[in-house]
């Protein structure tokens, strides 16, 4: 008999109306009043990873006089002036992330100070065009909240499986075999996990258990 068993689901998307993300990194630069303003943007899953690329291009950039950032990733968000003055730079850069209602997305202005004094609405109109620009050029693609899941299947029905996965349009990883046959992991749109949870069902005469599989991915 089939058996759901229930794990944590997954949080839900930031906003209710369409949400996009970066489908790559992808760098702009800008120049006023002889400061160069370079940022560099891209797709994350997790504060980790939004942190580990913050550091890797203020190690690649050890000459640049700021590198200011900011991140959005489901509920959370973070910005830092990185030593401008409060609010010019860390606040206008995750403004520009919100307002182009992005989400798991990462955001790093490098700045070379050019000689001469912004202050501190010029800073804030720099790092704010520079944003939006960056973020506005970027290639994005709608962001589709997903659930996994995991079943179990017995040989007899393996490359049946296999088989159907595709014509559902599934992404799958490779099976895990074991002495009873093979353990599938899916990775769905939310939306279609009844569809799918009774496919499976039927395509396997309710032998399996299906799990969601907890992929909450935000540290």
């Amino acid at each position: 008999m089939l058996q759901i068993v229930h794990f944590p689901q997954q949080k839900q998307l930031l906003h209710d109306t369409m949400v996009e993300t970066l489908i790559a990194p992808y760098t702009s630069e800008r120049f006023v009043k002889n400061s160069r303003f370079l940022a560099h943007a891209a797709p994350v899953k997790t504060i980790q990873e939004a942190k580990n690329f913050i550091t890797s291009l203020s190690t690649a950039n050890p000459d640049a006089t700021h590198h200011c950032w900011a991140w959005q990733i489901g509920p959370n968000s973070r910005c830092h002036d990185a030593g401008e003055p409060a609010g010019t730079a860390g606040k206008p850069i995750l403004q520009a992330i919100v307002s182009q209602k992005l989400d798991r997305v990462v955001l790093v202005i490098s700045r070379w100070f050019g000689g001469i004094k912004l202050g501190a609405g010029g800073l804030i109109r720099a790092y704010s065009g520079t944003a939006i620009e960056c973020l506005h050029q970027a290639p994005k693609e709608l962001l589709i909240e997903r659930i996994g899941l995991s079943f179990h299947c017995p040989f007899s029905l393996v490359s049946l499986v296999q088989a159907r996965l595709p014509e559902w349009q599934i992404n799958s990883d490779t099976p895990v075999f074991d002495t009873q046959g093979a353990q599938f992991f899916l990775t769905l749109p939310i939306e279609r996990r009844e569809e799918i949870t009774r496919r499976i069902t039927d395509l396997t005469h309710g032998q399996s258990t299906i799990k969601i599989v907890e992929s909450d991915d935000v540290a």
